[in-house]
């Protein structure tokens, strides 16, 4: 759709240049069966008065002054006798200049050719004011109603080409500016998914290393108890590189603070704490999940409360947590904003959970809720993870 648009506009210019190049054949035509028929002179200078038109756009004044001399030298000449025309195609040249050229030069451009075609028609004897006895329509002040009239439209519609191409220009900033602060939400989430894993890893290299430590011991003496630990190492191992997998490349930064989902309680307080009225539904298998779960669950429900804080205010706020036959399903919901609609958001916040949600292989949807308000869901598989 786009693209027909811009061919369409494309095509604009080329369509209004015929229009000229048909409007000066039917003008020379029509003064040719005019009696007594002009020579070629006449016609020349007819013609002339449109043919600049073909080049308005690459320089608008030059456009302007040469339709304005060929009136002058139709007017002086006067190759056909009690045919007087007047200045009227001047008005596709004012039009031009002001479309095409800076105010600055268009308007004294436009004001000279108005005084020189009124001083023209003055000069060859032909009423430049009208008067009650006069019957010829063409005047100084029917110059200055249509060339002031042309003058305007071209200038409002160059401010507004001016306009569009400043907006063009601020969106494509925009856009640019999105796509990066979106790559840095990106790599922010990475490093914060490392910082909340680090601790998992580093649990499970430890007991490898602790396991390993007992199996060595055991073997001489009990080794069945060895094997036990051989068994007990490769099940850790095998955990820990499911979890280095995920985070491959990932991986940097310092330790911190582990959450859980023992932690709901104060997520909770803090959204009821603004005015949200919650009602929580978590599965009670929900606290033996595997670490990483319980934080990247965490995180969701702790995202989806600020951005109803953000956005809709002391909303009517649920929080589900339950497990199914392949995995954990994480839903918050809130009903529609008891005041004015929010501003939307940059949808950073967003990025940074779905990459969170991609590093377990689930699914993240968040969008209106078809009970209304906005509803946040995410699908974390079990599969796997220790």
């Amino acid at each position: 759709m786009a693209g027909r648009a811009r061919a369409r506009a494309a095509s604009l210019p080329r369509t209004t240049d015929a229009a000229f190049v048909a409007l000066t054949v039917f003008d020379v035509v029509t003064l040719a069966a005019h009696r007594p028929a002009p020579g070629v002179l006449g016609l020349a200078l007819w013609g002339a008065q449109t043919a600049p038109l073909l080049r308005r756009r690459r320089w608008p004044l030059g456009t302007l002054a040469a339709m304005t001399a060929a009136f002058v030298a139709f007017t002086v000449l006067d190759p056909v006798p009690g045919k007087t025309p007047g200045p009227y195609f001047l008005v596709l040249g004012v039009y031009a200049a002001a479309r095409h050229a800076p105010t600055a030069a268009s308007l004294p451009g436009a004001v000279l050719a108005l005084v020189t075609a009124a001083a023209t028609d003055l000069a060859c004897g032909r009423s430049p004011i009208p008067r009650p006895d006069s019957l010829q329509p063409v005047t100084a002040t029917t110059y200055l109603v249509f060339l002031s009239v042309a003058y305007a439209l071209g200038h409002a519609l160059r401010r507004i080409d001016l306009d569009a191409r400043r907006l063009r220009e601020a969106n494509e900033r925009l856009r640019v500016e999105r796509e990066r602060n979106a790559r840095q939400a990106v790599l922010t989430e990475r490093a914060r998914i490392a910082r909340d894993l680090h601790d998992v890893v580093a649990h499970h290299v430890s007991a490898i290393a602790v396991q390993a430590r007992s199996t060595e011991d055991a073997l001489p003496g009990d080794p069945a108890l060895g094997r036990q630990g051989a068994a007990r190492i490769a099940e850790t191992a095998d955990t820990a590189l499911v979890e280095m997998r995920r985070i491959l490349g990932l991986l940097g930064g310092t330790a911190g603070a582990q959450p859980s989902l023992g932690g709901l309680d104060r997520l909770i307080e803090t959204a009821e704490a603004a005015g949200c009225r919650v009602r929580a539904d978590v599965a009670a298998e929900a606290a033996a999940l595997p670490p990483p779960v319980q934080v990247t669950a965490y995180r969701i429900v702790q995202e989806a409360l600020t951005n109803v804080r953000k956005h809709a205010g002391p909303a009517d706020v649920r929080i589900t947590l339950r497990l199914t036959g392949g995995g954990l399903v994480v839903e918050v919901g809130n009903g529609p904003p008891p005041g004015p609609p929010a501003v939307p958001g940059s949808g950073y916040g967003l990025v940074g959970l779905r990459e969170r949600v991609a590093a377990f292989g689930g699914s993240l949807h968040a969008g209106p809720d078809p009970a209304g308000g906005w509803l946040v869901r995410a699908e974390l598989p079990l599969e796997g993870v220790r």
